[in-house]
């Protein structure tokens, strides 16, 4: 297996001397220099490690002064149950109105998609059907807050006005309500979620570092006969967010 780079090391290393209270909170570190010799490296290296760990919310560099421990970085907690689509409009905009956040976000959309293996596996269509393929940025006060592709079969929606999902009189609704809108009752969701890393395109979107750790969620729509109706593929950054699910637990009857 490569070898790690030098300056990932480095990073590993702080980070660990970070975390078990070497530094505390508001301490300035070592100069680069001075870590630099500590580690046996070039000063370049002790620059990309300590850049590393202050993108990722551990350093912070005040100019002029050094660099410091930073306060570690609040995360909000996104939750995620069955009662997300029972508030009416976007289920998104609800979720960020419960952090006292403005909700919104940028789409595109594209018709006319073919549905590649994954996709047609996951809506019960043959790869190569035509879907509506919309890739959203969400954000939260203009701040990126997670990502998300979303397919939707055009055996279900064309020749209506809702095939495109941010076009149209229900224009930012969510599936939900969009689908109910042609006589399409959404009854089930399911989510599978899986941790994974940012590749480079979901680290500039997001505005994270290459690698970082993400969480992928898998979510489709079911309608009341079973059938899949829109699936689709939730990138949230971990730094930031944390998901939690909630569940609805039946009483026993007595």
């Amino acid at each position: 297996m490569p070898r790690e780079a030098p300056y990932l090391q480095i990073a590993d290393a702080l980070r660990a001397r970070i975390k078990a209270g070497e530094w505390a909170v508001g301490e300035k570190l070592p100069s680069r220099a001075q870590l630099a010799e500590e580690y046996g490296v070039g000063r370049n290296v002790t620059q990309r490690a300590m850049d590393r760990l202050i993108v990722e919310g551990l350093l912070e560099g005040r100019a002029g002064s050094g660099t410091y421990v930073r306060k570690p970085r609040e995360r909000s907690r996104m939750v995620r149950s069955r009662h997300r689509e029972r508030r009416g409009g976007s289920p998104f905009r609800a979720d960020m109105t419960e952090h006292d956040r403005a909700g919104t976000w940028e789409s595109h959309s594209q018709a006319r998609v073919p549905a590649p293996e994954r996709i047609a596996e996951r809506l019960a269509l043959s790869p190569g059907d035509p879907c509506v393929l919309t890739r959203y940025e969400f954000l939260a006060d203009g701040r990126p807050v997670q990502l998300s592709e979303s397919w939707e079969p055009m055996a279900v929606t064309d020749g209506t006005p809702i095939v495109l999902p941010e076009a149209g009189p229900l224009a930012g609704t969510g599936v939900v309500e969009r689908m109910r809108s042609i006589g399409v009752t959404i009854e089930t969701a399911v989510e599978i979620p899986r941790p994974g890393r940012a590749d480079q395109e979901q680290a500039n979107l997001l505005g994270i570092a290459l690698g970082d750790l993400v969480l992928h969620i898998e979510r489709t729509y079911y309608d009341t006969d079973g059938r899949p109706v829109e699936t689709a593929d939730i990138t949230v950054p971990d730094a930031r967010w944390e998901v939690a699910y909630e569940f609805g637990v039946d009483r026993a009857s007595i």
